[in-house]
């Protein structure tokens, strides 16, 4: 319910912000690419691993012809990994997957004429609890008794910063660009002092980091 009350608001605004300033050289684009993936988090060391990402935007001109704005709604599917050990004393590499919607709203500067942009901005992350094989669920990832399921309830809206640099035509457009989270996608693990317990009653920190690069197909 949540991603389609997600795409709802994201068409119409699209739609709405097209109308608006449709005599200004708007674009709708189609985007789709690849990501790699990762959560930086100092007590767990994760692997980074290849995801995929799409959706659709519109770029619309905004000042002076040096300047326009992005606004988009992109689903993504990231995988990291993890190591662990299995009941049996075997080291396993665990892979996680995390799915979500991201919202974006974008500055972009035109750094030669239309062809080569910098762009930069929020992006609102909606995502689901982190997926893995359930095979898996009772390996220990610390040796205090953490285990690979117990990391899995993960914060559900996150806020990241988006930076990057997109460059082509009109029709086609090339986008390479690295998001940061800026909170603490681990933070709900928090409320749970059993699962802290057995991360050294430490507190969860973790942020995502995000490599994508993706062609845009303007409309």
């Amino acid at each position: 319910m949540k991603y389609k009350i997600l795409i709802f608001f994201c068409l119409t605004s699209m739609f709405s912000f097209s109308q608006y300033r449709k005599n200004d050289g708007n674009r709708i684009g189609i985007t789709a690419g690849i990501n790699n993936t990762n959560l930086y988090f100092s007590d767990l060391k994760f692997k980074p691993g290849m995801g995929w990402i799409a959706g659709l935007s519109v770029r619309g001109n905004f000042y002076n012809d040096k300047w326009s704005m992005i606004y988009g709604m992109q689903f993504t599917e990231s995988k990291c990994s993890l190591n662990s050990i299995a009941p049996n004393g075997k080291e396993e590499s665990i892979d996680y997957t995390l799915s979500g919607a991201q919202i974006r709203i974008l500055g972009s500067y035109h750094l030669v004429d239309d062809f080569l942009a910098l762009d930069f901005g929020p992006v609102l992350q909606v995502n689901g609890k982190l997926a893995m094989n359930d095979i898996q669920n009772s390996n220990l990832i610390n040796e205090h008794g953490l285990l690979a399921q117990d990391i899995l309830d993960i914060s559900k809206v996150n806020a990241n910063l988006y930076l990057g640099v997109s460059g082509g035509c009109k029709r086609l457009r090339a986008n390479l660009f690295y998001q940061f989270g800026l909170t603490n996608i681990m933070g709900n693990l928090n409320d749970n002092e059993e699962i802290k317990n057995k991360n050294q009653g430490s507190s969860f920190n973790a942020h995502m980091g995000m490599i994508s690069g993706q062609l845009t197909f303007n409309l």
